[in-house]
């Protein structure tokens, strides 16, 4: 049988065992060591222990490591930095003589290689991380496999096993576990020799990347993930990387000066290292060696940092059973909010308080410092978290956001480091603070208000408003649909400076609303629809805030289509009236790119994106376009003549109560759809229509006048409408670029080395949008993941 105490003390006193106690080793090929959260192959615990065991059991080890798409919060920053590291593990396992395979999920790469390859394990070695969704996919792959599953602490000097309790205070914790942090600390790591020469399976289930020669970037584009949160240059991944951010920590003397200076998040008075601790890139094993040998307040503060508060949050969430809820949190902590849920606040949506719109000058200034950098100094992230209760309905909701907010944007997120720092926001790890505050209750409070007075707002904006680029290229987007301020908007908020040039009088593109006379019209796509997971947070937050209301499963703008649009521009710096003539490309001015329009003005920028109909993004482009945009020629798109009318009475009531979010559809080509203005949230209330032609009909009659297309199909509406009222106003427009009918089975079209990119609704590689429009967004935010890789 299978124990933990056949191995070494120092790595026997880390192993949780996951299966039956005592399960034998099964009759497998391999020791399957399943790499997560310890992404190096140095003073790893979890890889030594593979190792030793693959000497007891005669059977070599393989090194498993994976990048899913369906970790909460994926997103190009996460996915960037883990890719980076991995690279670093590639080489290092080679050196050691350890065979190693990176498998990256993607589409037609999304085998379920784990479970095939622990069917062929004799035992599976993985790092122990409790809190999910890791220790919920360790438990369930136990459950499955063949052979035992054991975890082991990678991550603290006092193994989490050894704890034998949920601290709920430091000084307790501190106390508790003095003398084995003492001992621990004086111990070299001795690690195990491979004992079988380098050793990767045949027939692996899944197309191994070769992380040495991979294009990062270009991998990442490839992944259904959250585009719109861009990586993070300055903070690049690895254990390289890692170790020279610490070596110049101690090595400039800010180590030493680190009592005195933590505070100042005005300054470099951080190491900024809990990225690289939180992926295991670097071994807190060695800093915290290295650190306990150095004299000084500096040091010794580091050291209680890293050693009690951080292990704290480990060791808590190891043996608590619910630490990533408000059961977290003490009982007098639940008890004070609950009885100050009533108390007033001013709920925000989730898009304000991610983009930083809240108003309060150092809060927005803390979340840009997340959104552009990845990473929030420690000082600030707590005023930063005390204040998300007073902007959300109840306790439930601001942890929930809490959550959000740090994962999605922290490289440091979802670890138990991170739930230790939101957890004490809402009580955990403190005491009650008296009097009693509005919302928190005897919670401690930390008024942003407060904080001011002793920071130098200015100072510490002009540190996180910067973009984490070095050297930010300038972008022009040319069209202002859905996709260019997609676009365009994403890299605005990492700090980018964007233009966006629209030839048409206002923003949306087909999402703009016609004003004919006393009427308005949603003549474009009057009703929209989202299905994509990456959209729903941001609908949500668009229902709350006014811009988008819900009719039935679909949505249309409150009040006008337009609404929405204009919303999504309101922060950019936006031409409108600006057709483009010619574009240039060659250095100008510093820029790459030149544009001309059509009143003789040059517009110049770095990078050039284009979010308009792909057949004008052709014309524009000539005859040669870059190859990585030839695609677009392959781009077919169908008309749409849509037709405007109002009369000075409704349809019979039979017809209305038919219908659906506001909509009719008939088998005439020429009404085939009809939307009701009067039905959609926020209308005039005069009857007008608007119907819609077929793609096939539009085609046949594109080139017909306006006024043509108008009296043949007032008429038949008026006919489908039963309708004896008398036609106060009709009109017909026609929209040459409507509905992509072939698309291309990509994100984007992207060419670095010229710095041109394509996007718009003829991107086809969104499985679960439900419109052309929801194609439009996640293309545009695509397009921008692809300039802020680099």
């Amino acid at each position: 049988m299978l124990r933990p105490d056949l191995l070494p003390d120092h790595l026997a006193e880390r192993v949780t065992t996951h299966s039956a106690a005592g399960m034998a080793a099964g009759a497998g090929e391999f020791v399957l060591y399943w790499m997560r959260t310890a992404v190096r192959a140095h003073e790893n615990p979890a890889l030594d222990t593979a190792l030793a065991l693959s000497r007891t059991l005669q059977r070599p080890v393989f090194v498993y490591h994976a990048l899913s798409e369906r970790y909460p919060y994926a997103a190009d920053r996460h996915h960037t930095f883990i890719l980076e590291g991995a690279r670093d593990v590639e080489a290092e396992c080679a050196a050691r003589g350890i065979g190693y395979a990176f498998h990256l999920e993607r589409p037609g790469h999304r085998q379920p290689a784990l479970r095939q390859l622990a069917e062929r394990a004799c035992l599976v070695i993985t790092e122990t991380m409790p809190v999910p969704p890791l220790d919920w996919l360790t438990d369930s792959l136990a459950d499955q496999a063949p052979c035992p599953v054991w975890s082991v602490d990678t991550a603290c000097v006092v193994p989490m096993p050894l704890v034998d309790k949920a601290h709920t205070r430091a000084f307790a914790f501190r106390d508790d576990t003095a003398n084995i942090r003492r001992e621990r600390l004086r111990r070299p790591w001795p690690e195990v020799t491979p004992a079988h020469p380098p050793f990767v399976p045949a027939a692996l289930p899944y197309e191994p990347v070769v992380l040495a020669t991979a294009d990062i970037p270009a991998l990442v584009a490839q992944c259904e993930i959250d585009h719109g949160v861009g990586p993070v240059p300055h903070t690049r991944g690895g254990s390289r990387a890692g170790y020279a951010r610490w070596d110049e920590f101690t090595r400039s003397g800010r180590l030493d000066r680190y009592a005195a200076k933590r505070n100042d998040a005005t300054i470099d008075g951080v190491s900024r290292m809990s990225a690289y601790f939180h992926y295991g890139m670097v071994s807190a094993l060695r800093v915290a060696r290295e650190c306990a040998a150095l004299a000084g307040d500096g040091p010794a503060k580091y050291l209680d940092e890293l050693l009690v508060w951080r292990e704290l949050a480990y060791a808590f969430c190891y043996w608590h059973a619910s630490p990533t809820t408000l059961e977290g949190i003490p009982a007098w902590a639940r008890e004070t909010l609950a009885t100050h849920e009533r108390d007033h606040r001013d709920v925000l949506s989730w898009e304000r308080l991610a983009r930083g719109k809240t108003g309060d000058a150092l809060w927005d200034a803390t979340q840009q410092s997340l959104v552009r950098h990845g990473e929030l100094h420690n000082n600030v992230r707590m005023t930063w978290g005390k204040a998300l209760p007073l902007w959300s309905e109840n306790a439930e909701q601001a942890l929930e956001r809490l959550v959000d907010l740090n994962h999605r944007y922290a490289l440091d997120g979802r670890d138990p480091a991170s739930y230790g720092g939101l957890l004490w926001c809402l009580g955990q790890f403190d005491r009650p603070f008296t009097p009693p505050v509005r919302v928190l209750g005897t919670v401690r409070p930390r008024p942003t208000s407060e904080h001011r007075k002793r920071l130098d707002l200015q100072a510490y904006r002009r540190r996180v408003e910067r973009p984490a680029m070095p050297s930010a290229p300038s972008v022009l987007v040319v069209g202002a649909g859905v996709s260019g301020l997609a676009c365009a908007r994403t890299l605005t908020d990492h700090g980018f400076s964007v233009t966006v040039l629209e030839k048409g009088r206002g923003v949306g593109g087909r999402l703009s609303t016609r004003r004919e006379g006393a009427w308005r019209f949603d003549h474009g796509a009057p009703l929209m629809h989202f299905g994509d997971a990456r959209t729903r947070r941001f609908v949500q937050s668009w229902e709350q805030d006014g811009y988008l209301a819900a009719l039935g499963d679909a949505h249309t703008g409150r009040g006008a289509m337009s609404t929405w649009p204009k919303h999504l521009a309101a922060d950019l710096t936006v031409k409108t009236g600006v057709q483009v003539q010619q574009l240039v490309q060659g250095q100008h001015a510093g820029a790459r790119w030149q544009v001309q329009d059509q009143h003789g003005v040059t517009h110049t920028a770095d990078v050039l994106v284009l979010a308009i109909p792909a057949p004008q993004a052709v014309a524009l482009l000539g005859g040669a376009p870059p190859s990585a945009l030839m695609a677009l020629q392959e781009v077919r798109m169908a008309p749409c003549w849509s037709t405007m009318v109002v009369f000075d009475a409704p349809p019979p009531v039979r017809l209305t109560e038919q219908l659906r979010a506001g909509e009719l559809t008939w088998a005439d080509e020429r009404v085939a759809r009809c939307v009701a203005m009067t039905a959609l949230p926020g209308r005039p209330t005069a009857d007008a229509w608007v119907a819609q032609a077929s793609a096939t009909w539009s085609r046949a009659q594109l080139e017909r006048a306006a006024e043509e297309i108008c009296a043949e199909v007032t008429p038949v509406l008026c006919a489908h409408l039963e309708t004896a009222g008398t036609v106060l106003h009709a009109a017909s427009h026609r929209w040459r670029y409507a509905r992509t009918e072939q698309g291309v089975d990509s994100p984007c079209l992207w060419s670095a080395t010229q710095g041109v990119g394509a996007c718009g609704d003829f991107a086809m590689a969104f499985p679960q949008a439900a419109s052309d429009l929801e194609r439009a967004w996640l293309s545009g935010v695509a397009m921008a993941g692809r300039i802020l890789g680099g």
